[in-house]
């Protein structure tokens, strides 16, 4: 869905949120560790989470006494969808482009 997808782009467009996401594609990681790789306070780590979860970008599991934050292939889904949209304009962009140069 489209506004998903503007929710994900969104919710990427601030530096420390982009860092938090860019942060989680190898293994889930729980907010302290986060924070002390960001030199963020967990606080704000939790809060820009937040902001991840609700754009479907970040899920939560339990572990414990800790909560440990992974990509959400979801809200990956719904931006590569929102993106998509925008592929035949471009390819024929530069398609016309390239004939341009080309003549």
């Amino acid at each position: 869905m489209a506004t998903n997808g503007v929710r994900a782009l969104t919710a990427l467009a601030d530096p420390t949120r982009r860092a938090i996401f860019e942060a989680l594609p190898q293994n889930p990681r729980s907010v302290g560790d986060i924070a002390h790789d960001l030199g963020v306070t967990s606080s704000a780590v939790s809060q820009h989470l937040r902001v991840l979860r609700e754009a479907r970008l970040v899920m939560m599991r339990p572990e414990g006494n800790r909560r440990l934050y992974s990509l959400d292939p979801r809200g990956l889904a719904d931006a590569r969808d929102y993106l998509e949209q925008f592929w035949p304009s471009a390819i024929a962009a530069y398609s016309a482009a390239i004939a341009t140069a080309n003549a």
